[in-house]
């Protein structure tokens, strides 16, 4: 099994900083794609970053320009640099990876979740 775990997130004034990490633990072979997403009770959670094993990233347009999304693939870890923080960020931030293989010779990719961190921005 692997089970992606979140640290990091917190109180934080508005136009502070936080960085988020995310290990995912287990045999794993490869991971693809490494996501942040972020949800509020009653919301549908919504993408904020995803990045490639290649490197390539994507982000929502809200994060363009203030977040920065990385990651360490000898340690199969993510970061999420959030700067700039707004009211608006207010969230748990979820860790998700995609395309996980757990041996090289995996005919199926597999997706994990992490059940998140809180980050708070006040005003």
């Amino acid at each position: 099994q692997v089970h992606p775990v979140e640290s990091g997130g917190g109180l934080v004034q508005a136009g502070g900083s936080l960085t988020l990490s995310c290990v995912a633990s287990g045999n794993i072979s490869s991971i693809d794609t490494m996501n942040w997403d972020r949800g509020t009770p009653g919301k549908q959670s919504e993408l904020v970053a995803s990045i490639t094993e290649d490197g390539d990233t994507n982000y929502a347009d809200y994060a363009k320009g203030r977040f920065t999304i990385s990651r360490d693939n000898a340690k199969n870890t993510v970061y999420l640099q959030m700067n700039n923080l707004k009211p608006e960020d207010t969230a748990v931030y979820c860790c998700h990876v995609q395309g996980v293989r757990l041996d090289p010779l995996d005919s199926c990719e597999h997706a994990y979740w992490g059940r998140g961190v809180q980050v708070t921005v006040s005003s």
